[in-house]
């Protein structure tokens, strides 16, 4: 069910804040059956005495079994439900990075990957390049190829692999398979159409398809990003705006520009953040600066995810502390609801996003008494929140902070 039109109804202003930390694939497994996974070998003191004063449960995030891409599960935990509000991971890329990105146009997320004699994938991400590298790659790209088949052709940066194409001609459609096998060891795969009597998406698959060859033929020279992966092929979508269904004025704190975009289409307004990923103070910085003009804020950490896909599960415990050397300045400033959780877990040793739930911490007024004491997935389990789907979190948010009227008679 959309609950989006009920919120609306429900929903009032008030001057109360709402804190929403998303630590990004933060759930994880143990190496061993019985043994810690990363947030529970990581040492959390801060996140463990909020846990003490707090409630705590389980959030699946998008449903039971299903892995969730970022997308999916942003959107969740926006309030959105991800079956009905879809959305794809190139046209979240290119709303995030400000590509020139029009009604009728088709984004599209790249991966550079590192490809063998034989056409094998040997690397995914090409060795996560520097942005910097990217962009000198991404400038070859440009300048050799402008046009496929009447079809325009624009190439964008977006950070370390990841780049975006944008689409632009007559008869072009979204609904196109991937050619990221999820795997090394084989082909990239054929663009198809979902449906073969779509002209629109046969059409774009074409183009697609014709494009990885150009590039591999591009960048034949280069020893490590002689490659591409094509993702979330998608149109511009249009979504309701949380200020017109919860009454909110939000803003967003992230780095990563699919992130961005995320937020932007839900209408928050995206803040300015110094420094980089691995430097994020930047956004405690941005958080405390623009504390006073934002009823609801949206802080995302993104590298508890990418450790995670690299199978390094002693750094990820290490992205996990530094969050928790942070927290003390986000509780400073004295949110009147914090809620920390992820958008999906990332176990180290499936180097992947996963289906287990995640655990979500709620610091609010009107809590009950919570037997949880760490900031863990065990210990979420036992809390006084149960299990939750993630479009079941803005509600909770929204209520615990009073910005909720009673829903009927």
């Amino acid at each position: 069910m959309d609950m989006l039109p009920v919120m609306a109804e429900l929903s009032q202003k008030t001057p109360s804040k709402i804190l929403l930390v998303v630590l990004d694939g933060v759930g994880g497994l143990p190496k061993a059956f019985g043994g810690a996974t990363e947030l529970a070998a990581a040492h959390t003191p801060h996140l463990d005495a909020l846990a003490q004063r707090s409630a705590l449960g389980l959030l699946t995030p998008v449903y039971p079994g299903l892995a969730p891409g970022s997308g999916p599960g942003h959107l969740s935990l926006f309030g959105y439900d991800p079956f009905q509000y879809l959305v794809g991971r190139g046209a979240l890329s290119a709303i995030g990075i400000g590509a020139d990105f029009q009604d009728g146009d088709v984004g599209v997320r790249g991966n550079f990957a590192t490809l063998d004699k034989n056409g094998l994938i040997v690397d995914r991400r090409a060795g996560r390049p520097s942005d910097a590298e990217n962009v000198r790659v991404v400038g070859r790209l440009e300048a050799a190829i402008r046009e496929i088949d009447g079809v325009s052709v624009r190439f964008y940066t977006e950070s370390e692999h990841r780049f975006v194409v944008i689409l632009r001609g007559e008869g072009l459609g979204e609904h196109v398979t991937d050619t990221d096998p999820q795997k090394t060891g084989v082909p990239p795969l054929a663009a198809l159409p979902k449906d073969s009597s779509d002209p629109k998406s046969q059409r774009t698959a074409t183009v697609l398809n014709r494009l990885s060859e150009r590039i591999r033929e591009v960048l034949a020279d280069e020893p490590q990003i002689n490659g591409a992966l094509f993702r979330g092929i998608s149109e511009r979508p249009r979504f309701p705006l949380m200020s017109e269904v919860y009454r909110l004025t939000p803003a967003c704190i992230a780095s990563y520009p699919m992130y961005k975009g995320l937020a932007s289409l839900v209408g928050m307004e995206v803040l300015a953040v110094e420094g980089v990923e691995d430097a994020p103070e930047g956004k405690v910085k941005a958080l405390q600066t623009h504390w006073d003009r934002y009823d609801f804020f949206y802080l995302h950490f993104k590298k508890t995810d990418s450790t995670g896909e690299d199978g390094n599960f002693e750094e990820k415990v290490h992205k996990i502390e530094l969050f928790d050397h942070l927290l003390p300045e986000l509780l400073a400033l004295k949110p009147d609801v914090l809620a920390i959780t992820g958008d999906h877990s990332t176990p180290s040793m499936l180097k992947a996003h996963s289906w287990h739930p995640v655990p979500l911490l709620l610091h609010a007024p009107y809590l009950r008494n919570d037997p949880a004491q760490r900031f863990t997935e065990d210990e979420a389990a036992r809390g006084s929140l149960g299990h939750l789907r993630g479009v079941e979190l803005m509600p909770l948010l929204l209520a615990h902070a009073g910005k909720l009227q009673k829903y009927g008679a």
